[in-house]
């Protein structure tokens, strides 16, 4: 694994272990962050593999779209289409006013988090 792939599964961990904090946290838990943090693992993963495959890719926080950039080396990732499309609202959704996640949200958004990451 080239270094700056290994920067980002490094990164994706630490969106990772803070996602999960914030799910099992018994006092004041914040689960808007436990579903940013779930995206933003999986999106550095994502990149990662790109990264790796010498793929290039733009700024973004759409995970299908980073999808469809990995199709040709990565054809059988099209099987997380549906839960990187949810994952993807996660972006943005909960970080500003007017929406915030519940638990059972963020369980959902870590467990497709869980299951793309593996």
């Amino acid at each position: 694994m080239n270094p700056l792939t290994v920067e980002w599964v490094d990164k994706a961990e630490g969106d990772f272990t803070t996602a999960l904090r914030e799910l099992r946290a018994r006092k004041s838990p914040n689960y808007d962050a436990a579903c940013f943090h779930a995206q933003q693992c999986v999106e550095k993963y994502l990149k990662g593999r790109l990264q790796e495959a010498g793929i290039s890719f733009s700024k973004t926080h759409n995970l299908t779209f980073l999808l469809d950039l990995l199709l040709p080396v990565e054809p059988n990732y099209d099987i997380f289409r549906q839960k990187l499309l949810a994952l993807t609202a996660f972006a943005v959704a909960y970080r500003y006013p007017g929406a915030s996640a519940d638990k059972d949200t963020a369980r959902q958004a870590l467990k497709f988090c869980k299951e793309v990451r593996q």
